[in-house]
This record gives C-alpha cells, structure tokens and sequence, in this order.
C-alpha cells in the first residue's frame, strides 16, 4: 500500500474504509483525483475533496432525490460535460454502514456498465472477424474406385 502523505490521500484512505463494507476496495490516482474499484468494479472517484458515486439511469434519480451533485468538468472546447457520477449524499459519508446502501447503487451501475462494455465489445470482434467460405464437401467415391487405388 502507498504511504499516505497528503490530505488528498488522507481523504482517499477514508474514502477505502466508506467503500469496503462491499468488498475488496482499491483506489487509484488518476486525473488529479482517486477511482475507486470493489471487487474490481470500478464505482467511484473523488475529484476536489467530494466522493462521487457511479450511477445509472437505474439509480440516478435516486441520487437526484437524495441532494447528490452531478459530476461536471469543463471539457477540452470550454464546455461543461457530465458523466455518471453523483455524490453521495452528506450522511452517508459518516459511516461505512450510511454509506452501504449507496455504494451498493453505485456497484449494481458499475456491474451493468461492465456487462453492456462485454456486450459491445463481443459483437464488435464477431463484427470483425470475416466469415470464411466453407469449403465444398468432398466427393464420395465408391468403394470399388478406392480398393483400386
């Protein structure tokens, strides 16, 4: 494990210990922030000091109820791009069992966009992959013809 150094991490280690009631929980630095994977499945980010949880059109205006924030960064042409991330709402960032519920959202979005990534993925490489013209069935000789060979 990397030594924790700054508060980014600081917040990052505690943001580990929020998740991990779902299970194994990593997280990585990327973007000048941390991603966060259970079991491999990639559910969160913190960008700014706020954790921001994956959701889905399943889960989304479960968040939106709640009070969550969309995650919106300004993209390369100046303008604001959301992505599917929402914060967790403020109580739940007490406790890793206020958090379970919403961590468990953001795990059921995070497995559904894995499994519709595996989707696309397959049928593209069917997709590229030519069909091979079979080749035409050998004839059959009778056995007369074969003994005398």
């Amino acid at each position: 494990m990397a030594t924790i150094n700054s508060p980014k991490d600081e917040f990052a280690r505690y943001c580990v210990e929020l998740l991990g009631s779902l299970g194994p929980t990593r997280s990585r630095r990327m973007f000048g922030g941390h991603g966060f994977y259970v079991d491999d499945v990639f559910i969160a980010l913190i960008f700014e000091e706020r954790l921001y949880l994956k959701t889905d059109d399943a889960t989304r205006a479960r968040f939106e109820q709640a009070g969550g924030q969309p995650f919106v960064y300004e993209g390369g042409d100046g303008k604001s791009v959301s992505i599917s991330y929402y914060t967790a709402p403020d109580d739940a960032m007490e406790s890793p069992a206020l958090m379970r519920p919403w961590a468990r959202l953001a795990m059921e979005a995070g497995l559904r966009a894995a499994a519709a990534k595996a989707r696309k993925s397959t049928k593209a490489s069917q997709a590229a992959k030519p069909i091979k013209p079979r080749a035409a069935p050998a004839k059959k000789r009778p056995a007369a013809k074969r003994a005398a060979r």
